[in-house]
């Protein structure tokens, strides 16, 4: 299977917050075909443990994240349309005017769009649109009323998930799909553990998915209290500003090294060691000074403290329906997870721990 299929096949699944269960067993699927056995936490997170021959070997953990971003109904109004409280970050002005599939607790998908105000309706009222707040957003799924709508199996808290189709770009050089934020990392785990297959090394390796990443980092500070890591990588993507006159990620111009963000600051150890190994195995790189955050912002602050990073790539206009990202800059963040997975030992493990 091509790069671009896989990539379409696992963008193309739709789960958000809290309800990440298509992509677990997604993932669980590949890995049992690929000859390893699970295991999850509590709240639904899924690792594969490579546990070292060496002993009292270091332990590391490189964890994606399934959920993406995503509504769930709050209210059903008397004329069948919906209201709802956003999972995860959304821009108001991206929702408009999409089509969604709406989950029902029974499992039907019934098909929703996010309705949009014609500029008919506003001729003559001497009005001009307005930023809606999330609240007001409006999603119609063309019920007659709301009693037809509960008749469909419609209730409070049932999620509405973005529904796009993945396509290459006209240069072949891109992909245009949702949830690369953070399908990039689900797929990269599962490429990772095809390439460690059969291979001993001198750490200990945790490699997985955790949930709910997009509504508060949850499941990092789970998944870390569970196994135990010495070092964490979260594997993730980021938004690129190139498009908007911000030189902070650029498509194409390969991994982000995310020195900073308002949950985290990469230590000296990790810095020296990331920048050496991209040298080593000629990594393309940018530097990423970021205005959100990743699992490492949560799982760093576990257990006493887990020295963390991202390795991570940028699209153009995540968290919406309609992202723009690289598949060279995929294939750069491949290439670095398999040279940090193979390189880390008891001695580099110590030097990454130095934060002097």
């Amino acid at each position: 299977m091509s790069l671009f299929d896989k990539i379409k096949e696992i963008t193309e699944i739709q789960a958000t917050s809290g309800h990440e269960g298509a992509v677990r067993d997604y993932l669980k699927k590949r890995m049992v075909e690929l000859g390893y056995s699970p295991e999850f936490d509590g709240l639904g997170g899924i690792f594969v443990t490579l546990e070292s021959a060496v002993k009292n070997a270091p332990r590391v953990m490189l964890a994606s994240h399934m959920d993406e971003v995503g509504f769930m109904v709050s209210t059903i109004k008397q004329d069948g349309t919906f209201r709802v409280v956003a999972l995860g970050g959304w821009n108001p002005l991206v929702v408009s005017a999409q089509r969604f599939t709406l989950f029902t607790q029974d499992g039907k998908k019934i098909p929703v769009v996010s309705g949009g105000l014609p500029p008919h309706l506003l001729r003559g009222t001497g009005t001009s649109p307005t930023l809606p707040a999330l609240s007001d957003l409006v999603f119609d799924g063309g019920f007659s009323d709301q009693a037809q709508a509960k008749a469909f199996g419609i209730q409070q808290g049932d999620v509405i998930i973005p529904q796009t189709n993945a396509i290459l770009t006209a240069n072949g050089e891109n992909v245009i799909s949702k949830a690369w934020d953070n399908r990039y990392g689900c797929l990269m785990i599962l490429e990772l553990l095809e390439y460690l297959k059969g291979k001993t090394l001198p750490v200990t390796l945790i490699i997985g998915a955790n949930v709910q990443e997009e509504v508060g980092l949850r499941g990092a500070k789970v998944s870390t209290t569970k196994f135990h890591p010495d070092l964490f990588f979260a594997i993730d993507c980021s938004p690129a500003g190139d498009t908007f006159g911000d030189d902070n990620g650029k498509l194409g111009a390969g991994v982000t090294l995310r020195y900073y963000d308002p949950g985290h600051i990469m230590l000296p150890g990790m810095k020296h060691f990331l920048i050496e190994t991209a040298k080593l195995n000629h990594i393309k790189t940018q530097p990423y000074i970021a205005k959100g955050g990743t699992d490492a912002g949560a799982a760093h602050l576990t257990n006493s403290g887990v020295p963390s990073t991202t390795i991570g790539v940028c699209a153009r206009y995540i968290h919406s329906h309609q992202t723009i990202f690289s598949l060279e800059d995929f294939t750069h963040a491949q290439n670095f997870i398999r040279a940090i997975s193979t390189s880390l030992d008891a001695a580099t493990v110590a030097e990454i721990k130095n934060y002097n």
